[in-house]
């Protein structure tokens, strides 16, 4: 019994029961005005559908009546695009107004029929009645009271659900719609995961160089050279929080462009806090910088970054030899070091799968590995964006 009457407890029960009514508002009003032509609402709701912005309302209405509280309630939330979607809507208003128009005979006969059945069953029969059917009152009236309560019972509760199978069906996703959700969704996916990778590239060469600076410092016991690490751990750490707040400013405005992302015309600071960090560092740059797309140069950049970062990671201060060729728009860097002890690091974390992923992305090739010769190749090429 208590699972019976538990649709009765339930908030759902009597908002779908209002999203019924409401149309049949207007319908009350127009039979009031012309009684007896009933098909004129039926034909207005025709060129009503038709209206693109229509959807959008009857799917938010539909969202916050039919399923309050769903996290994925199924219904469009967009204004229709296709002659498809607005025969759809239109088709929609038309069930929707049946459904209402059998909810408020329900609603208001149903209780009125239990009533007289009471009325008859305690020896008071109603006047209109009495002349009609010529009722007598009579006991087993009291039979009949819950029928019509049990029926107004699976009216409400049943056309309720009815009504919202239905409106996912026609006020549902198109198939553009779909996709285009599912567009927007990758490209957030890949938002969060290009985020993820800057600042793992980011924070984490700002925490390699300062963890090797801070132990070069305390193995030199000098005075010059603690100056000089820390003056390089400082400037090192400020451009790491200069990148963090930019990432995080991203985040808190999600409709803003990314702005002031570092290029490969700011190399030289990564090359230079590798060298503040111990490492010799050899660059050899040739060709126009400033040509790359913009894409393949932010990319180069992190590429870049976190292959220097490896190399003080993992092999130490230790000569270390970069490569920036940019010939026909495309890119080609590579970082060389030797390998400590000739053996090779086995290095830990998501750097060079990270440094793979930027490369297929831009529709370019990364090679990380021994060459052969005892040094720890990074080779990336990027083609014209």
């Amino acid at each position: 019994m208590a699972r019976f009457l538990r649709p009765l407890l339930r908030g759902t029960t009597y908002t779908r029961l209002l999203h019924l009514w409401t149309p049949m508002a207007a319908y009350s009003l127009w039979m009031f005005v012309q009684p007896g032509v009933h098909w004129v609402p039926v034909l207005a709701v025709v060129p009503i559908g038709l209206i693109p912005a229509v959807r959008l309302g009857e799917g938010v209405q539909a969202r916050f009546l039919l399923t309050p509280g769903a996290p994925e309630p199924g219904f469009s939330a967009r204004p229709a695009t296709t002659w498809r979607d607005r025969l759809r809507t239109v088709l929609w208003l038309e069930v929707r107004l049946a459904l209402g128009a059998v909810v408020v005979v329900a609603t208001v006969w149903l209780p009125i029929l239990s009533y007289t059945a009471a009325s008859c069953a305690v020896g008071h029969v109603p006047e209109d009645m009495r002349v009609v059917t010529g009722t007598e009152p009579h006991w087993a009236y009291a039979l009949l009271v819950p029928i019509p309560l049990i029926v107004l019972y699976a009216v409400v509760v049943g056309l309720g659900e009815l009504a919202t199978v239905v409106a996912r069906r026609l006020l549902g996703p198109s198939a553009a719609e779909r996709l285009a959700a599912l567009e927007e969704r990758t490209e957030q996916l890949l938002e969060r995961n290009r985020i993820a990778r800057e600042l793992h590239d980011s924070i984490g060469h700002a925490l390699t160089v300062a963890v090797v600076q801070a132990g070069a410092a305390r193995a030199a016991n000098s005075a010059e050279f603690t100056d000089r690490a820390l003056t390089a751990i400082e400037e090192t750490g400020r451009a790491a929080l200069e990148d963090l707040e930019r990432v995080l400013g991203v985040l808190r405005e999600a409709e803003k462009p990314v702005s002031a992302r570092p290029t490969l015309a700011d190399a030289d600071r990564l090359l230079e806090s590798a060298r503040a960090s111990g490492a010799k560092v050899d660059a050899d740059v040739t060709g126009p910088l400033e040509t790359l797309p913009g894409p393949v140069s932010r990319e180069g950049y992190r590429i870049l970054q976190e292959a220097l970062t490896n190399v003080l990671r993992h092999a130490g201060a230790v000569p270390a030899r970069v490569r920036v060729e940019v010939a026909d728009g495309a890119l080609t860097l590579e970082v060389r070091n030797p390998l400590p002890d000739g053996r090779v690091a086995p290095g830990r974390g998501s750097g060079l799968r990270g440094i793979r992923e930027r490369a297929a992305l831009l529709g370019g090739r990364a090679h990380t590995g021994p060459d052969g010769a005892g040094d720890w190749q990074v080779r990336v090429e990027l083609p014209p964006g």
